[in-house]
């Protein structure tokens, strides 16, 4: 089993970082492989909803985002980190999760995940808010903690000196562990996946 950790910050070493190898170390104690994937500090397109993607099934920006895909087809979680910029995630890091949800939003269905947030002070909540929405509308279990998964400080050591974060971050990756264990073994006793209907779509101006 695998899980793949999705660093929404521009810097690769960062705080989010940090947050992330926390949870990557527990996971690993776990006896659950991990991938800590950086969406690198490079611009990042927003979706133009050409549509085409529902075609190829890959987004026609050919960047990163279709790397990740081709990750996410393969793992068995998700779990997406983000710095607060003005009480939200980062920009970068919202047009990433807009083309990849919408161009390999099949790939998603029922892997657990969990969001990540790293500040200085505030907005971590709105943050949360923001990237769980992700994981709601694609049918995925959100996984939880002690508390809401969030981490503070300005570097890479205060965010180590936050006790409760650090461990916040361990209680999560034990708790995805444990789902992930689960789920294996329903599959291992032949519990099917749940029936899915159609989707009904209902606009509301006809």
């Amino acid at each position: 089993m695998k899980v793949l950790l999705i660093n929404g910050s521009p810097n690769a070493d960062g705080c989010t970082f940090t947050a992330l190898s926390e949870i990557a170390g527990t996971l690993e104690k776990e006896g659950i492989g991990s991938e800590i994937f950086h969406i690198g500090n490079d611009p990042v397109a927003g979706c133009n909803a050409c549509g085409m993607c529902r075609e190829t099934g890959k987004c026609v920006f050919d960047d990163l985002v279709n790397v990740c895909i081709e990750k996410v087809k393969t793992c068995d979680a998700v779990i997406v980190g983000s710095p607060v910029y003005y009480a939200s995630a980062n920009g970068a890091l919202t047009a990433f999760l807009d083309r990849l949800f919408f161009s390999g939003g099949r790939h998603f269905y029922l892997k657990p995940a969990a969001a990540v947030a790293s500040a200085r002070r505030a907005g971590t909540t709105a943050t949360l808010d923001q990237i769980n929405k992700y994981f709601l509308i694609s049918q995925m279990p959100v996984i939880g903690s002690q508390y809401w998964n969030m981490v503070h400080g300005s570097t890479p050591d205060d965010v180590r000196q936050d006790l409760e974060g650090m461990q916040i971050m361990r209680t999560l990756a034990r708790n995805m562990a444990y789902f992930l264990k689960c789920r294996a073994a329903a599959e291992a006793a032949g519990i099917p996946l749940p029936v899915r209907e159609d989707v009904v779509r209902t606009n509301f101006i006809r």
